[in-house]
């Protein structure tokens, strides 16, 4: 399991965050997803820590902490849904719900 990071500053490096959550334990991953064109950090990120316990520590302390000017949000990370190709599934193939007939 890994613990999400969000309303992080556009500053933030892997290293910076990881020495934030090294604090409540071991860390095994940072992953900081960038914008495809712009190459930028896009404001979240995710934290896979070694146990439940230092995860659980990491996110009591750190949600809401302030850090380089913004309020953490940080909470556990939520399984990546199966979006099932381009449009996503839904009702998408109007294009927005106008009717065009």
């Amino acid at each position: 399991m890994s613990v999400y990071v969000g309303n992080l500053s556009y500053e933030v490096t892997e290293d910076s965050l990881n020495a934030v959550f090294a604090e409540y334990g071991s860390v095994k991953r940072v992953q900081l997803p960038t914008d495809r064109e712009t190459g930028r950090v896009r404001g979240f990120g995710f934290v896979e820590m070694g146990t439940d316990a230092e995860e659980n520590a990491a996110i009591e302390a750190l949600d809401g902490a302030e850090w380089m000017g913004r309020d953490l949000k940080v909470n556990k990370a939520k399984p990546k849904e199966d979006r099932g190709g381009s449009f996503g599934g839904g009702n998408r193939g109007n294009y927005g719900g106008r009717n065009r007939y």
